[in-house]
């Protein structure tokens, strides 16, 4: 395996590591090569975990050594991942992880803004005392994280609410849209997590919104969810403005 697929050639342990981790993502196919879909999944994967960096160059012939795949089936995953806007080709240059600009990252949270706060009200209206009880114990999790100052908990929490609050709203096509949105917003949604102040001030609103879904109150949930995501909107651009 080359560490060129990620890195421009840098053969170091963190990209070994790297890569690895990508790799052992991906299953075979009864040929034993890994087929578009399972290297597209792989690939969006790693970059909505923050594994791979905005800009780092995504080289066809190394990942089709890295995953087993066709060169095909590469240059599938990188089209369809064009498409999500998680990567960008660029003429003579080949393929990266798109960076996205602060000015498209305000825009996504405002769409997101618009989307959750729906699913936070079908959220209210749907959820049964069993996702009631994991709402609960997901702020209970997170509220434990603030006492403690684990900022990658809380993170971890804060992903596994909005999650919950898509399954529990039985919503098939906005969760899509959402996650992609997410997906491309990657950097500034995990940089703004991990800021020491950040997560003492989302809690209350998290905590806000698991109360009116707990109360089957869909108005107070969307609203709960929009105030959040104003909040997150107005933190990016001081953060990062």
């Amino acid at each position: 395996m080359r560490a060129a697929a990620f890195s421009g050639g840098a053969r170091s342990s963190k990209y070994s590591e790297q890569h690895s981790r990508v790799e052992a993502q991906v299953p075979a196919t009864k040929s034993g090569q890994r087929d578009a879909v399972a290297v597209t999944d792989a690939l969006r994967r790693a970059i909505t975990a923050g594994e791979l960096a905005p800009n780092q160059r995504l080289v066809e012939a190394d990942l089709t050594e890295m995953f087993d795949a066709s060169r095909g089936a590469v240059r599938l995953a990188l089209v369809n991942l064009t498409g999500e806007g998680l990567v960008e080709r660029i003429q003579h240059r080949g393929a990266r992880v798109r960076a996205i600009p602060l000015e498209e990252a305000l825009e996504i949270v405002e769409l997101r803004a618009a989307l959750e706060s729906l699913c936070a009200a079908r959220a209210a209206e749907r959820a049964d005392d069993a996702g009631i009880a994991r709402l609960v114990a997901i702020g209970d999790g997170m509220r434990a994280a603030v006492e403690e100052g684990d900022a990658e908990a809380y993170s971890q929490g804060n992903q596994a609410l909005h999650e919950a609050v898509f399954e529990l709203s039985e919503m098939r096509v906005a969760p899509r849209i959402i996650s992609q949105l997410r997906a491309q917003n990657v950097r500034y949604r995990i940089r703004l997590a991990m800021h020491r102040d950040r997560p003492a001030v989302s809690l209350p609103e998290h905590l806000a919104i698991i109360d009116a879904i707990a109360a089957h109150d869909a108005d107070a949930a969307a609203a709960a969810m929009r105030a959040h995501l104003t909040s997150v909107l107005a933190a990016t651009r001081e953060y990062f403005g």
